[in-house]
């Protein structure tokens, strides 16, 4: 004990310190001997004395091996001593104890360190936020004060168009056709870039949502759109799941305009949407028979402004998916998706579950 590097004690049954080693004395300002004699829970700190004495209690009945833990206790001075504390039972062959050997190694300086750790790491978390915010801000303004020479341009192309288009030639309509269609890729931009803004910040409002309802009202705005188009869609009943409805039915019109959008060619279109519950979580699928894309490009589907079709393939502006994984993200949930060119995609929603909201689950799918 006298040459050990760590704080090292004896303690007897009265749980009082029989014998102390240098480095404990040194541990909590003590001259040699002041320690022996004392009770041990004169020196615990008072916040862990119930937790210390009950720990105690199990060691010695015989129901716990030893006690390896952090505590607290107090210095001379009055200050908190963390330490990293080893108790055992030493006994005699009869099984029954004698007393307990107390081993402490001084934690204080890793607290420390991990507390400017962590106040280092929440300075820097807030400061991104706060940048986050700035940028985002920064992106609202610019959003706005460019959609009114949008609609300018919009606004008078088309009232060119109407009024003096029979008198352009080929070559002048199809410049004016240019520049109404680049107005409407730019409104379309901005609204969401609105979209993804909203879904990054906006205040969660979460509760008990109908999913099945939710992508029934999306399909119907779909389909309200174009009328003309004849796709068949399956949609299974009784998914529910907690989270913001509003969001939900962001992300969904997402996932659902991009199967709405890439079946387009196909003369018997088709989406279906299921899912089940596995234990807390509610697992998606919004599957199409559409164009599809190529798997080896699959890493850039969610990110920004990157697009895996072109204008004429029905490609957009290449927010609709990051909004989608934005707010599967806020939901704690995840998005990913599989697909074949040619073929179709499917893509996959993990959230978090919620129970049934009606008995209407096993009705069978709606279509």
């Amino acid at each position: 004990m006298a040459a050990s590097g760590i704080g090292m004690a004896i303690v007897d049954l009265d749980r009082r310190w029989l014998e102390v080693n240098p480095v404990f004395e040194r541990m909590f300002g003590y001259a040699p001997g002041e320690m022996l004699g004392r009770e041990a829970a004169e020196f615990t700190h008072p916040e862990d004395l119930e937790r210390s004495s009950a720990a105690l209690d199990e060691l010695l009945a015989g129901r716990i091996e030893f006690i390896d833990a952090p505590k607290r206790y107090l210095h001379r001075d009055g200050k908190t001593v963390w330490v990293h504390a080893n108790v055992a039972v030493m006994r005699n062959d009869a099984g029954a104890p004698q007393y307990l050997l107390v081993q402490l190694r001084d934690i204080g300086a890793e607290r420390d360190a991990e507390r400017l750790r962590t106040a280092e790491a929440d300075a820097r978390r807030e400061a991104l936020d706060a940048s986050t915010r700035q940028l985002q801000l920064f992106a609202d303004a610019v959003a706005h004060d460019l959609r009114a020479p949008l609609r300018s341009i919009e606004s008078f192309s088309a009232l060119l168009a109407s009024r003096a288009g029979d008198q352009l030639d080929a070559t002048a309509r199809d410049h004016l056709d240019r520049v109404r269609k680049a107005a409407a890729r730019m409104s379309g931009l901005l609204l969401a870039l609105g979209d993804l803004s909203h879904a990054t910040r906006v205040e969660l409002k979460p509760g008990p949502v109908d999913v099945s309802l939710l992508v029934d009202w999306v399909l119907a705005e779909l389909q309200d759109a174009e009328p003309d188009r004849v796709i068949e869609a399956t949609v299974q009943p009784g998914l529910a799941a907690h989270g913001d409805e509003h969001l939900l039915k962001m992300l969904l019109t997402q996932l659902l305009g991009n199967a709405w959008t890439f079946t387009r060619e196909r003369a018997a279109a088709r989406i279906e949407v299921g899912g089940r519950r596995d234990g807390e979580r509610l697992h998606l699928h919004v599957r199409d028979n559409g164009s599809g894309f190529d798997m080896r490009y699959a890493h850039k589907l969610f990110q920004p402004f990157q697009r895996l079709h072109g204008p004429d393939q029905g490609g957009g502006h290449g927010l609709g998916l990051a909004i989608a994984q934005r707010i599967a993200e806020r939901h704690h949930g995840r998005l990913r998706a599989e697909s074949e060119a040619g073929v179709g995609s499917t893509f996959h929603l993990d959230l978090p579950a919620t129970d049934r909201l009606s008995p209407a689950a096993d009705s069978g799918p709606r279509r």
